[in-house]
């Protein structure tokens, strides 16, 4: 099929429970009616998310996050809606398949194709006569074929201006060019960024080409790699490396791996190591860490063995450990990278050191003695004073434990001596957080409640469409309008299906979470939705009569007053008759 129809695509989402998709990612503990979750769409430490099992959503109280198993997916996953729909069809074990089917993103088409164009050609390059030396290369380097075709390695050839005659030729401006980074202009005019290199694709999350590493493969003395440039598509600091390849083998084994270079990721792919992915070299962001955190519930970080490598991988766990996830460490000997022990030792030694990695505190021990005598009492205090500061930071008793007592041993202190000098931990509740109450005016309450009931009765659509042509707060207006669509295109309301409807207006479906997330009886009388509608009428004629108001003191037309006078004392008769 070329595209589902949206009654195909409600019948995959009721295909499945939202609870039992939510759970094979999150837990969740069942409380009253509904279910209830850490949020993995923020830095949440308590239950804030809620999951309706008969609503068939999710609501997070804390971050508003709002939405059906698709919209959960799409977040949790950082695909597009329709790779959701697929996922959440094969769950159901429904066979969804689309011919000529391809989804771009909406923003920089041209870029996002450009990269692809350029993709091909440098994939094409390698298997021509003028990719032997590079290939040949590669398999000096132990990356066969296999390997080539999976990552999608290519070569640029001993030409300045190939790619940019191509995109020239597809209809490309200079200006497209220069704008994805991989044409620059100089003396020369516009010429490609990379020349004579092996070419390494760099994926976003959702598997799109959106950079390229370019690396030397002679002994020309040159920059060894050549990255692109940031663009509008390309963030180092939003990218993991090989995230859309090990993001489902990671949460199948409950573990990922990070690494520190695209290569190192290659390498350990050859071995059927295939849960792993790299920072590309930069220190963990914010972003990077919350995605991480999302892969799987076991991290181990196995970057470079050397002393840039051990910085950076106290760098990393500080930045994990600030959103709740504490990961084991592999070091590997004699300064190698990943890439240089597995070539050297082999797949056996390497699966054993991830299976044996060293918890956070061994780490920090090693770490934080490097560059010290601990036989000079000046830098066994500052030792012990960094360590008794990390403790301070553990969550984990029992390592906090463990850690007192090997500190106790090393610096001949004694265990309640280290205690005594440990910040108290308080103890922490764990309650669902709420968010802070807002005051709502009588009209957005009025408002708030008819979209209420709207969201659950046809009969309420059709006395809103009869009776309101004006909502006082656009946001409501907006989803009034949306709602009277839905009903009239489809002949029935339903949330998580009308959130399905409109998967492309996030705003839209976080007002949707507020409204249906208020605290409101289900049952209604037409006595009580008559009277919302009648506080929105007051509004529209206060506004009207405003308007009136200011038209009138404009006016210098005596007849005119007069006529307009009238008209705000016929409004307000008409106000007082709805009273």
């Amino acid at each position: 099929m070329a595209f589902l129809t949206n009654e195909e695509i409600n019948n995959i989402r009721s295909s499945v429970s939202i609870v039992d998709v939510i759970s094979d990612y999150i837990p969740l503990t069942k409380k009253g009616k509904n279910y209830f979750g850490v949020c993995p769409f923020h830095d949440d430490h308590a239950p804030s998310m809620s999951v309706s099992e008969t609503k068939q959503i999710y609501k997070c109280f804390s971050c508003g996050a709002t939405g059906n198993v698709f919209n959960f997916i799409m977040d949790y996953e950082h695909v597009s809606f329709m790779e959701a729909v697929k996922m959440v069809a094969s769950k159901a074990g429904i066979d969804v398949v689309f011919d000529n089917y391809k989804e771009q993103p909406k923003k920089n088409n041209d870029i996002y194709e450009i990269y692809e164009l350029s993709n091909k050609l440098y994939q094409n390059n390698i298997n021509t006569s003028s990719g032997t030396k590079a290939l040949e290369y590669l398999k000096n380097r132990s990356i066969d074929e296999d390997v080539i075709k999976e990552f999608g390695i290519g070569l640029s050839l001993k030409k300045h201006d190939v790619l940019t005659n191509l995109l020239t030729k597809k209809g490309y401006t200079k200006e497209q060019q220069l704008k994805s980074g991989l044409v620059i202009e100089n003396d020369y005019g516009f010429q490609d960024i990379y020349y004579d290199r092996i070419m390494f694709p760099l994926w976003d999350m959702f598997g799109k080409v959106v950079g390229f590493s370019g690396r030397r493969y002679d002994d020309v003395k040159e920059y060894k790699y050549i990255n692109t440039k940031e663009t509008d598509i390309f963030k180092k600091g939003e990218i993991l490396y090989n995230y859309h390849r090990a993001k489902d083998e990671a949460r199948r084994k409950n573990q990922v791996i990070i690494m520190e270079g695209f290569m190192d990721v290659i390498r350990a792919y050859t071995i059927g190591v295939k849960n792993v992915v790299a920072t590309m070299g930069t220190a963990v962001t914010k972003e990077n860490a919350s995605n991480i955190k999302r892969m799987a519930k076991e991290v181990i970080l196995c970057f470079d063995g050397d002393s840039a490598g051990s910085k950076a991988t106290f760098a990393c766990i500080n930045e994990l450990s600030k959103i709740g996830v504490i990961p084991k460490i592999v070091r590997l000997p004699n300064d190698l990278d990943p890439d240089d022990y597995i070539k050297k030792y082999g797949k056996e030694a390497f699966i054993s050191m991830l299976d044996n990695p060293i918890n956070v505190m061994d780490f920090k021990l090693r770490y934080l003695k490097e560059g010290k005598d601990l036989t000079s009492s000046i830098d066994m205090a500052s030792y012990v004073n960094q360590i008794i500061s990390e403790l301070n930071n553990l969550d984990d008793d029992v390592l906090r434990e463990i850690t007192i007592k090997k500190i106790s041993e090393e610096a001949s202190l004694d265990e309640d001596f280290i205690r005594s000098h440990l910040e108290k931990k308080e103890v922490k509740e764990i309650v669902t957080k709420k968010v802070e109450t807002k005051k709502y005016n009588k009209y957005e309450k009025a408002e708030q409640n008819l979209l209420y009931y709207m969201l659950r009765d046809p009969e309420v659509i059709k006395l809103y469409n009869k009776k309101i042509t004006y909502m006082p707060t656009m946001k409501y207006r907006f989803l009034a309008r949306e709602i009277s669509y839905f009903y009239k295109q489809f002949d029935y309301i339903n949330i998580a299906d009308l959130l399905s409807f409109l998967k492309d207006d996030p705003d839209m479906i976080k007002t949707i979470g507020e409204i249906d997330f208020l605290d409101l009886k289900e049952e209604h009388s037409k006595e009580e939705i008559n009277d919302y509608i009648n506080v929105i009428y007051e509004y529209n004629v206060n506004r009207e009569i405003e308007k009136l108001k200011e038209q009138m003191k404009k006016e210098t037309n005596p007849l005119v007053k007069a006529e307009l006078g009238s008209k705000i004392m016929n409004l307000r008769i008409r106000r007082e008759e709805y009273d």
